[in-house]
């Protein structure tokens, strides 16, 4: 069983002139799926208003696979998440749902910034666990195969 963060449905004004999906879009639906990540881990929109705590993106790998078209829907699928101190490594799947294909993946490492000084910090110890515990619950959902960023986190 998979980790689902979202469904969504291709909209028209998504599709460029090659009647399919634009890139950029492929990442605005990669980003929003992870923003629901990020809220159950207290790490999204809220704890940067009210922590002035966040994660930035610093380094991606997308692949476009299959094209996805107008009207399509699409699953984001998480395959794998980890962390070390102040780092997230997690990758995705968009899967389209009725032919079950492949479309695309996204793999990046994220940093936690500390908004107050725009400076990296570490994760506070109940983030830590929010994730730790995530992990272990969902780690035989995980694919550890082929991932770029294995070496980035420092543990």
């Amino acid at each position: 069983m998979s980790v689902i963060l979202k469904s969504q449905k291709i909209l028209s004004k998504w599709v460029d002139y090659n009647n399919h999906l634009n890139m950029a879009y492929y990442i605005l639906i990669f980003d929003e799926a992870w923003e629901i990540m990020l809220g159950k881990i207290k790490m999204g929109a809220h704890s940067a208003k009210t922590s002035k705590r966040s994660t930035m993106v610093v380094e991606t790998h997308t692949q476009y696979i299959n094209e996805v078209k107008e009207n399509e829907e699409v699953d984001i699928i998480l395959t794998f998440f980890d962390h070390d101190k102040k780092r997230l490594h997690l990758k995705l799947e968009m899967i389209e749902k009725k032919s079950k294909k492949l479309s695309a993946s996204m793999e990046w490492i994220s940093l936690y910034i500390d908004l107050n000084i725009r400076k990296v910090t570490e994760f506070e110890k109940d983030k830590i666990q929010l994730m730790d515990d995530f992990i272990y619950k969902n780690k035989d959902n995980f694919d550890y195969q082929n991932l770029r960023f294995a070496s980035k986190l420092k543990k």
